[in-house]
């Protein structure tokens, strides 16, 4: 835009000033001056169009001051006085993490704070947020231009919210049942804080947290007690059970006794006695048979 203006006024300026340049220009100046004003003209019109890329917005500004109104995505006409500067309102990132692949993006390192038992805690975080299109002249009029927002809302907004939400739980608490309550906190504390600013704050995900190495080594032993205890608490149960499996066969076996007791008379041993005579009578093997009681018996010896 610039240059044509400049080559426009210079071709007007050759066109009506030719006679007292050179007299020999004289026949060029209608063409000088009608190259001028084309040039000029078009690099108004060209000064008047704007296009924006998707995913941005343009924000207008006219001798210094900051315009309300904001251009879209795709091609606008506007004052070729106006500036335009284009802000990102597409999803952005800002993670605070250790490690070293996600150290080379926007981050920063993982925030170390102080838990309500007086122990540091090592936070893993990402904030997921977008600027407001309509809160986009504010944040330019009120933070600056570009990414300016990033440290003077983004950053320190995340970072004090993590430590304000971080001392009203134990260590331990934060580590495992509270984890989830904790997230939630932040998420609304640091929402508020960046829609006050013009911004939107889509997700946030604590992804791990650290605790000191002794706290580790505590909860890892109390898991392992706990473990042991159930494994012991099995076993107790399952010999329980087994204890009352052979006490209930050994009432069976009992009960089974007294019945057989009660049922055998001696009439019926006596016969149970003459059908096993009878058997071995009946047998081809040589045979000694007493019979009769202790007092009277008499002894057969057979073939």
């Amino acid at each position: 835009m610039t240059s044509l203006l400049f080559l426009g006024i210079v071709l007007l300026f050759i066109g009506i000033t030719a006679r007292s340049l050179n007299p020999s220009l004289l026949r060029f100046s209608g063409l000088f001056k009608i190259g001028g004003i084309f040039a000029i003209i078009l690099g108004i019109l060209t000064a008047s169009i704007r296009i924006v890329e998707p995913g941005k917005i343009g924000v207008k500004v006219l001798f210094g001051k900051v315009q309300e109104e904001v251009l879209a995505s795709g091609l606008n006409i506007i004052n070729p006085l106006v500036k335009v500067e284009l802000f990102d309102i597409t999803t952005q990132t800002y993670t605070m993490s250790g490690t070293e692949t996600e150290l080379s993006q926007l981050s920063d390192a993982p925030i170390r704070v102080l838990s309500a038992d007086g122990l540091e805690v090592t936070i893993d975080m990402t904030v997921l947020y977008r600027i407001n299109p309509t809160k986009a002249p504010e944040i330019r009029r009120e933070i600056g231009p570009g990414l300016s927002y990033i440290d003077k809302i983004v950053r320190p907004t995340a970072r004090t919210r993590i430590r304000d939400n971080a001392v009203i739980y134990n260590a331990v608490d934060l580590y495992s049942k509270k984890r989830d309550e904790f997230q939630t906190k932040i998420f609304s504390s640091i929402k508020n804080d960046f829609e006050n600013r013009g911004l939107i704050l889509e997700n946030l995900l604590v992804r791990n947290i650290s605790l000191p190495q002794s706290v580790k080594a505590a909860i890892e032993a109390k898991i392992n007690a706990e473990q042991e205890a159930q494994k012991m608490q099995f076993v107790l149960q399952k010999e329980t059970q087994e204890a009352e499996r052979k006490r209930v066969e050994a009432k069976g076996i009992a009960d089974y006794q007294q019945i057989l007791s009660q049922s055998l008379t001696e009439k019926l041993l006596k016969y149970e006695q003459i059908k096993a005579l009878q058997n071995l009578v009946k047998s081809d093997n040589s045979k000694v048979i007493i019979m009769g009681d202790s007092k009277g018996a008499s002894v057969l010896i057979g073939q």
